[in-house]
């Protein structure tokens, strides 16, 4: 089969977690042996804030480490339908203009248009700014891919009900993994992610900060969209602030480091619960132990205790953190059992065989819709 993936971006991963898992998916499924496109706005404000801050050279990692990767551009409604061409399985990332979701849908109302399209949904918009998502035109879409049953659940309530499918990130096993030799000296504390819109610096302090000074481990930050007032509270906890970070990078930087820390926006807290952020599949894929700020996962795709630490509180966090300092067993053991989760049903490979999966459950349903004489 033939899948047109339309991404926010696949070249950029300036503030874009989601490329990752693009990418590790894209590649897996070149190995399951299918043809693979994906398309982006020439303008796109990853891309864009990429460029402005690195140059053309931001984008060397990507083109490095992925090789067999090829972003292709597009700025018009005519370059989006020549795209299909071809294509037996669309699919359309919510972080899209509203016109490039519609024309995909228009094309797709066309008679003799026999593509799959499918909307991929991996934010919070459908319950922190619904309003703006339900702006999206989605009557001729086919099907829903929510990265978590919480997220799901909302698209069912929205009319979609089994055509709204799990489909949860997942780690590129095949860059992200333990470094070699595995015991390369490790030190301190890192957190990779990005400040955003305060939707979690009072948690920042509270399980990273504060744990970091209080016991006295280094801790380095990457990330982008830091504002000055951000840097000055990171600068007052003695943290080492080291920018934006190539993702296809952060195993080199997990392999440097004791221990990191997940610290979910408050959305995925209060109202999406379940839903773990890249970063948490990204550290267990890597072998660094992770503690995890207060989180419900809900699904049970990892085990607190056994795949990472979980921390009720800011003491509960220090006590961990101290313990995987001081206990060289514990960091071992922890990393051990994250890896082994992820290759065990949480790998790209694993979420391109999902896909492959909803594919066929959503074609048989539509064929099983037409009349006898169509079909």
């Amino acid at each position: 089969m033939k899948f047109v993936y339309f991404t926010h971006s696949l070249a950029s991963c300036w503030n874009h977690g989601n490329a990752h898992f693009l990418r590790g998916v894209l590649r897996a499924l070149h190995a399951h042996g299918h043809a693979t496109a994906a398309w982006e706005p020439a303008k796109g404000w990853s891309r864009e804030n990429l460029l402005r801050d690195h140059g053309v050279a931001g984008m060397a990692a990507f083109h490095a480490a992925y090789p067999d990767l090829h972003a292709r551009t597009y700025t018009m409604p005519a370059e989006v339908e020549a795209a299909l061409d071809g294509a037996d399985v669309v699919i359309a990332h919510e972080w899209n203009e509203p016109w490039l979701i519609a024309t995909l849908g228009r094309v797709r109302r066309r008679a003799g248009s026999r593509f799959l399209l499918l909307f991929h949904d991996t934010h919070h918009r459908a319950v922190s700014d619904p309003d703006t998502l339900r702006t999206f035109d989605l009557e001729d879409y086919d099907g829903i891919l929510a990265f978590g049953e919480a997220l799901a659940a909302v698209y069912r309530r929205w009319g979609w009900g089994g055509r709204a499918f799990v489909w949860h990130e997942a780690a590129d096993i095949t860059l992200f993994r333990p470094p070699m030799p595995a015991d390369a000296p490790r030190h301190g504390l890192v957190w990779i992610g990005n400040w955003g819109d305060d939707e979690r610096s009072a948690e920042l302090e509270t399980f990273l900060l504060r744990p970091a000074r209080a016991l006295g481990m280094g801790l380095d930050i990457h990330g982008v969209r830091y504002p000055p007032y951000a840097l000055a509270t990171l600068a007052s906890y003695g943290a080492r602030y080291r920018g934006w970070v190539p993702n296809v990078h952060v195993p080199k930087i997990f392999a440097r480091h004791a221990a990191t820390v997940h610290v979910p926006r408050r959305f995925y807290v209060d109202a999406l619960p379940g839903i773990p952020t890249i970063r948490v599949f990204e550290a267990l894929a890597c072998g660094i132990p992770l503690v995890s700020a207060p989180w419900r996962d809900d699904e049970g795709l990892f085990r607190a205790g056994e795949h990472y630490l979980a921390a009720p509180d800011e003491a509960g966090m220090i006590r961990h953190l101290r313990d995987l300092r001081d206990d060289p067993i514990l960091r071992v053991t922890l990393a051990d059992a994250g890896r082994r989760a992820i290759e065990a049903g949480h790998s790209c490979a694993h979420r391109a065989a999902e896909l492959l999966d909803i594919v066929a459950a959503i074609g048989g349903d539509r064929r099983s819709a037409l009349p006898e004489t169509a079909a």
